[in-house]
């Protein structure tokens, strides 16, 4: 039970991305006769008697109501042709990828590529994995989840590691590369852990494989590309390691922790009752060597509270999201780590006694009106 504990809660997995459309910077030239004509025809100014100030003045007011009306249309008329543009783009995109991701639903990790796709309107099939047979996966050598299967055309790419998987499809919606080309930029290698355990680990997995212009269109400055990776590794290495002792502090809250997880996962019925109780138990001791593990403190929910605000300072007060007026990747990586906690103590703690409440109800706001 404990190595389906840990399974579903922080232990990294792997996780695959697709993205699906190129943003486009030009945009095409509007038809603008009939406010040319209300601009530049003959109206009233034109056949206003000379040394007439009061006429002079209402036709100024008149020409400089009609050129920011012009204006303001013109500016809406572009926005709209951009975004339109934008949203051809990535369904065209898109529609080249049939997407499915194997995951376990309560996994931060694949909370994490669930928030990726969702933010950027990806459809995709999920597929729910028995967390003791795992049976759904025995397709693949990578025996972590979340994995995402992305068919294009006669290709099928398996994408591993969650960061990976978000760094490989963002880069294929920023820049049109071919899939299985993108997915060459990051390579798998054998380490070892701080356990001297063997493990899979992923070159430039935080990096978004563009080149000058893309990365510029999308970034604005290199201030910004650099805190994005900073503080998406800093989800991987820190937060998502505050997870498991916090659902799992007290006996209560594993037991709660537990049946969440049965009742979200997929579990057969002995299973489950075997899962709900002996995983629980398990658990909570577990937690206790995580937070000796990550010389957390003697109560985990501080080291929690202490994350939510420290996020919520990088974010700053001048901005609604990391991203700007639009989440980023750190933003959807925060957001979806958190996630698998609603629903239980340590969540509701957590919106309690910090800053965090505000940005993550609008990164969820965000998400849902993706349309």
């Amino acid at each position: 039970m404990a190595q389906v504990a840990r399974a579903l809660w922080p232990v990294r997995h792997a996780v695959v991305w697709r993205l699906g459309g190129r943003p486009q910077s030009a945009l095409p030239a509007q038809s603008r006769a009939g406010f040319a004509g209300a601009a530049g025809g003959p109206g009233p100014a034109a056949t206003t008697r000379k040394g007439n100030p009061r006429l002079l003045g209402a036709a100024a007011l008149a020409l400089g109501g009609v050129l920011g009306l012009y204006h303001t249309a013109r500016w809406h008329l572009r926005a709209q042709d951009l975004r339109a543009e934008r949203s051809s783009a990535q369904l065209s995109l898109s529609s080249r990828l049939q997407l499915t991701l194997y995951q376990y639903k309560t996994c931060p990790f694949c909370s994490k590529v669930r928030a990726f796709l969702d933010f950027h309107a990806l459809p995709y099939k999920v597929v729910e994995v028995n967390p003791v047979r795992k049976a759904e996966i025995k397709f693949s050598s990578y025996r972590k989840v979340p994995i995402l299967l992305a068919q294009e055309g006669e290709s099928l790419q398996q994408l591993n590691d969650s960061s990976v998987i978000i760094s490989a499809l963002k880069t294929y919606l920023v820049s049109g590369q071919p899939l299985e080309d993108i997915i060459t930029y990051y390579p798998p290698m054998k380490a070892m852990n701080d356990q001297g355990k063997e493990v899979t680990e992923f070159c430039n997995k935080y990096w978004l494989m563009l080149d000058e212009k893309e990365a510029q269109r999308m970034y604005g400055g290199k201030e910004a590309r650099t805190e994005e990776m900073k503080w998406r590794q800093w989800a991987d290495d820190w937060l998502v390691h505050l997870i498991s002792p916090n659902v799992y502090r007290t006996p209560a809250e594993a037991l709660a922790s537990f049946d969440y997880i049965v009742r979200e996962g997929k579990f057969g019925a002995v299973e489950g009752a075997v899962a709900k109780y002996m995983g629980a138990a398990a658990m909570y001791l577990i937690s206790k060597r995580l937070k000796s593990r990550h010389h957390l403190q003697d109560d985990v929910r501080e080291d929690l509270y202490e994350a939510a605000n420290k996020w919520v300072t990088a974010v700053g007060k001048d901005r609604p999201f990391m991203g700007g007026q639009q989440p980023n990747l750190a933003d959807l990586a925060v957001y979806g780590v958190l996630r698998v906690m609603e629903g239980l103590e340590a969540f509701d703690d957590l919106m309690r006694h910090t800053r965090i409440q505000p940005w993550y109800l609008r990164v969820e706001k965000a998400i849902a009106e993706v349309p």
